[in-house]
């Protein structure tokens, strides 16, 4: 069922989830994206940058209709956190715990356990199918037609693919990349240092920031709200 919540309200409600899948970090998953946001801001960063900093793990908020059973809870959130992957081809080794690749299914699928696949090479990533986490989610949120704004495609492609690590990070589907891929890779690779380096225990005072991030929601969202 879609509902209809303000923007604000979905950081809020992370103030009440801690990612599980991530060692460096035991606080709320708000505080990861002040601690983000802030540090893009200090370096100079373009404002679309530094707000995709602040909103970046904002798909978490699937919690909210999510259950443990599915992998989208509190407690249980091995579809909603972590490392993504590109489904319909070989796993890579460079896969976070690549021990697992042979319980894989498809692994012995003559359809599936190639290294491209299904896929053709320079098919680009726009179409390929990721396995599915909090990235995709918020990416679809935000190309939703009801939930206008005008955040650069850069933002987007943040956004949908910054928990591919095996892409951004290992290289492993390099053979993926269309000609939009080899100019946005940059940007996700820069975002990635963000995202990962950022990380503290000490909390931002948010009343004190909360203002100028607010700004940069008017600028880029026509509403104040989002369906979900």
């Amino acid at each position: 069922m879609t509902k209809k919540i303000k923007i604000w309200d979905i950081l809020d409600s992370l103030n009440t989830l801690i990612d599980v899948s991530d060692p460096d970090m035991s606080l709320p998953n708000i505080e990861h994206a002040y601690q983000t946001a802030e540090k893009i801001k200090q370096d100079g960063h373009p404002d679309w940058m530094q707000l995709v900093g602040l909103i970046h793990d904002m798909g978490k908020i699937m919690y909210l209709k999510g259950t443990d059973e599915t992998g989208t809870g509190k407690k249980k959130q091995w579809a909603m956190v972590g490392d993504t992957f590109i489904v319909g081809c070989k796993l890579p080794d460079t896969l976070i715990f690549p021990e697992y690749n042979k319980y894989h299914l498809d692994k012995d699928n003559p359809l599936y356990n190639t290294e491209l696949g299904v896929y053709k090479e320079g098919c680009g990533l726009d179409n390929v199918k990721c396995s599915w986490g909090h990235d995709e989610y918020l990416y679809r949120i935000l190309t939703d037609s009801r939930n206008s704004n005008t955040l650069p495609e850069e933002a987007l492609y943040i956004i949908r693919f910054h928990s591919l690590y095996a892409y951004h990070d290992k290289k492993s589907y390099n053979k993926f990349m269309s000609e939009k891929d080899k100019q946005m890779i940059n940007y996700l690779t820069l975002f990635n240092q963000y995202d990962l380096y950022s990380k503290s225990d000490i909390c931002i005072d948010k009343t004190q920031v909360r203002s100028y991030y607010n700004s940069l929601m008017e600028k880029y969202f026509m509403n104040s709200y989002l369906y979900i």
